[in-house]
């Protein structure tokens, strides 16, 4: 019981409304476009159950790692007898390929607006937790030594804009070095200023890179805050957050290709499935985050230019818009069996380091 509560019940009900949400995407646009829907399908393989109503079958299938939106005329259809000239009008493969684009790019974006109102939702209603500006250590011999600046002292300001955040601090300094900065500090009731030149200095990105940055020479206390934010401002704060996300989503996809990152470190299922059940186990609350993160780790990965993959079927239509014709029937079956089997290798490589990690 304990098991299914904290692992598997948590990863499959937040891999099921992110299936649901990415098929949505493709379901809706396509309604809007006037295309007649087949099926919908939350997971692959056999059916468990379905029910259908107006032209749509909705099913949930066997495997629970995906789902599909099946509609009259796409690619692959099962049906063999030619489409009428009235069925031509609801047919995707007859559509012009803007809105073909559209449908397929649907999905991925769905996505993304998914992590967008999650984000909004949870600034909302739990408000933002930050780290607080205090200093927890000041280093030796280093600028925040020389101004004065003292172990427990509260940072109020930097160069006249308040800051509430220690990121803020970092961002307001990182590109200052050799200029002074005014920082305004609460120390034991008093309203202290201090004026501090950062220094140039080499340090570590969230890669292992090593950065140019300036530095003051100052730690955080590592103490936290909640800020609770109105309704606008939290609305504007999750957009900040998703674009965050979204950037941090895709520069590690180029780290990986070149080589910055090991490929041993990316996860699947497995990894996905403890951090669920980890994260359940602290608090429910912290899976609301973590599902809009990982929402937008699968529209970024479906937007990937690979064949099978959303963004593989979007470069097809790209080039079908831009020569003015599908590509072959045979140049696209080629494409779709090597974007199987990188995807299968993929796979295999996410299942490989899941499983060393299991043992490690």
């Amino acid at each position: 019981m304990s098991f299914f509560s904290y692992y598997l019940l948590p990863f499959v009900v937040i891999l099921g409304i992110l299936i649901f949400f990415h098929e949505l995407g493709h379901f809706l646009v396509a309604k809007y476009f006037g295309v007649r829907v087949l099926k919908f399908s939350l997971g692959f393989g056999k059916k468990i159950i379905g029910k259908k109503i107006g032209d749509t079958e909705y099913l949930i299938s066997m495997v629970p790692l995906g789902g599909y939106v099946k509609m009259l005329g796409e690619s692959g259809d099962d049906d063999t007898e030619p489409l009428t000239r009235e069925e031509e009008k609801s047919s995707f493969s007859h559509q012009h390929v803007l809105k073909r684009m559209a449908i397929v790019a649907a999905g991925p974006l769905f996505n993304l607006l998914l992590a967008l109102i999650i984000f909004s939702l949870f600034y909302i209603s739990v408000g933002k937790q930050v780290m607080e500006p205090e200093i927890g250590q000041v280093r030796e011999h280093s600028p925040a030594e020389s101004a004065g600046l003292k172990k427990g002292d509260l940072i109020l300001a930097v160069d006249g804009k308040q800051v509430e955040a220690w990121a803020e601090i970092k961002e307001a300094v990182h590109d200052r070095a050799g200029k002074s900065v005014l920082l305004v500090v609460r120390r034991d009731q008093q309203l202290l200023h201090f004026t501090v030149t950062p220094e140039e200095s080499i340090s570590k990105n969230i890669f292992g890179e090593d950065i140019k940055t300036a530095l003051i020479g100052i730690v955080a206390s590592g103490k936290f805050k909640t800020l609770n934010l109105p309704t606008g401002t939290a609305v504007v704060e999750a957009g900040k957050k998703t674009w965050e996300v979204i950037w941090l989503t895709c520069l590690t996809v180029v780290k990986l290709f070149e080589r910055v990152i090991p490929i041993k470190t990316i996860g699947g299922p497995i990894l996905i499935g403890q951090m669920t059940g980890q994260l359940a186990q602290e608090s429910f609350l912290y899976l609301i985050p973590f599902m809009a993160v990982i929402s937008i780790n699968l529209g970024i990965l479906n937007l990937l230019p690979v064949p099978i993959l959303d963004g593989g079927f979007l470069v097809f239509l790209f080039i079908e818009l831009i020569i003015g014709k599908p590509l072959s029937l045979k140049k696209r079956d080629m494409a779709q069996k090597v974007g199987l089997f990188l995807l299968i290798m993929l796979m295999v490589i996410v299942l490989f380091n899941d499983i060393t990690r299991l043992f490690k």
